[in-house]
């Protein structure tokens, strides 16, 4: 039976350590008694296999498509994930959510996608109970921004910069919404993000222990 079920987000400007950051998370807390399911980045996916705003009809058409496998993965994934044998505590970490698609739409284009999907923003939003923003690279660790570790990465340092902007306007609504910048070194980074997850999840559980 489970006993406790958490749903959060790791999203943030290209090359912000997502990858790294995955690894750490299943690492910290396998051994804190969580079963760690990770869902992985729908538009990597998309775009590795050959369906990107480039190659589609109108960048409209390719988030909407993403939207609607974002959120068929996550259904899924959160069905087996309630099917495991070792599922007492569930933490089920999303590489980018469904608010995402906001930062790489137009407002109009968003508008309609989500007339499309009949869904609203808050009802997205409400999908997930913390959002952890890591900062890109370009913002504050120049030096570290590269395109070697995500073959579907493509955009310019001022491009990720603007696009982090973007995201950070995306989540900001969201009440449990935690942003982890470059001021530190890379270790620091990852070490702040499990110290706020780690937080969050002792918070969201005396609350539901009241």
């Amino acid at each position: 039976m489970i006993k406790e079920i958490t749903k959060i987000v790791i999203t943030g400007g290209p090359c912000g350590g997502k990858t790294t950051a995955s690894e750490r998370i299943r690492e910290f807390f396998s051994k804190k008694g969580y079963t760690v399911v990770f869902i992985p980045e729908t538009a990597t996916e998309l775009i590795l296999g050959g369906i990107a705003p480039w190659t589609t009809d109108t960048n409209q058409t390719f988030q909407h498509t993403l939207l609607m496998l974002q959120l068929e993965k996550e259904k899924y994934f959160t069905h087996g994930a309630r099917l495991l044998k070792k599922n007492e505590k569930l933490l089920i970490v999303c590489d980018r959510g469904a608010l995402d698609n906001k930062a790489y739409t137009t407002g109009d284009e968003f508008s309609n996608i989500l007339t499309l999907t009949q869904l609203t923003e808050e009802e997205l939003l409400a999908r997930y109970d913390a959002v952890f923003h890591l900062t890109t690279a370009a913002k504050g660790a120049e030096e570290f921004y590269t395109f070697s570790n995500n073959n579907a990465r493509y955009e310019t340092i001022d491009e990720a910069r603007a696009l982090d902007d973007r995201l950070i306007d995306a989540w900001k609504n969201h009440p449990n919404y935690f942003i982890i910048d470059n001021s530190t070194d890379f270790e620091g980074k990852l070490n702040t993000l499990i110290d706020k997850i780690s937080s969050f999840l002792k918070t969201k559980k005396e609350a539901a222990d009241e």
